[in-house]
């Protein structure tokens, strides 16, 4: 979703997001993050296995579905094909391409494996998560998309710092990532206070965490609508004044499923708090489809 979004946000123009170069060039970049994406995630679970028989004893490798050697075989041929998609093509393997591969496969890594293993520190491990979501996948993904579709070489940083669009995305999705990142915590706390993981929601409490991310996506949401809404305003062309009303009025509908979700939820009740963290993620990917809109 991010991937699309990103180069729809990035395009000159309409003829150019509709050019065949976009879409292989989206395509292109599609399969190595879907790889890389396979790797993280499977990582996670190879070395979470413990933590998963109490908190999500349905995922294969915790349910004795998948071995842990199968696994490990299938997360390192993941990286390998990911990493090397990155590099084969010299028109689609851009340094944002690459930036976005290499950058996601170290914070997935740091995050998962020992010595490391970021993820028992709740500060360094939403750290990873935001960076990711925020910086990694957006500003990386966006200069991918101005290099290999639009045919404007650039650097992450030169798109994240010299494009209001590529910012703006940056810290939405980081600050967004950020929820996501601690309210997962909030429905497994039984296996990380067993295993010693030391989460936010294990040291504050489930209560005080569901309802402390709730707020802050909701003032996300708000704040962003409200903001947009006001630049309809000042737009000096109709389809500028229609795209950042579509914009503002979508996030101030978010906002209020967010704060819609969660009444009757309770914050100790893993099944209630997961259903509502999967409607979270809903409205993640709702943001994306909403994001070339915001110009």
């Amino acid at each position: 979703m991010a991937i699309p979004s990103l180069h729809f946000l990035a395009a000159p123009s309409v003829a150019a997001a509709l050019s065949p170069l976009c879409w292989q060039s989206m395509l292109y970049a599609m399969i190595p993050s879907l790889l890389m994406n396979l790797y993280i995630t499977g990582l996670n679970q190879i070395t979470d296995v413990e933590i998963d028989r109490i908190n999500k004893p349905d995922l294969p490798i915790a349910a004795g579905l998948l071995s842990k050697k199968t696994a490990i075989a299938i997360v390192s041929l993941a990286f390998v094909g990911s990493v090397s998609m990155g590099i084969a093509n010299p028109v689609f393997g851009t340094r944002g391409l690459n930036s976005a591969l290499w950058a996601s496969a170290f914070f997935g890594t740091v995050y998962s494996l020992p010595p490391l293993r970021l993820k028992r520190f709740p500060i360094w491990a939403a750290f990873c998560i935001v960076a990711v979501r925020g910086l990694v996948i957006n500003a990386s993904f966006f200069a991918h998309a101005q290099a290999a579709a639009f045919q404007t070489p650039t650097t992450v940083m030169a798109s994240l710092l010299g494009n209001a669009q590529c910012l703006w995305s940056s810290i939405f999705f980081a600050v967004f990532g950020l929820v996501i990142a601690l309210m997962k915590d909030v429905p497994d706390v039984l296996g990380d206070q067993t295993l010693n993981i030391r989460t936010f929601s294990v040291r504050l409490g489930q209560k005080t965490v569901f309802m402390a991310m709730r707020n802050l996506l909701t003032a996300l949401f708000w704040g962003s609508g409200a903001f947009f809404l006001q630049q309809a305003t000042r737009a000096t062309s109709p389809g500028v004044t229609l795209a950042r009303l579509i914009t503002g009025v979508s996030a101030v509908l978010f906002g209020w499923s967010v704060r819609k979700e969660s009444q009757g939820v309770d914050a100790t009740d893993s099944d209630q708090v997961y259903s509502y963290y999967m409607h979270l993620w809903k409205l993640f990917y709702g943001s994306y489809l909403i994001l070339p809109f915001a110009m």
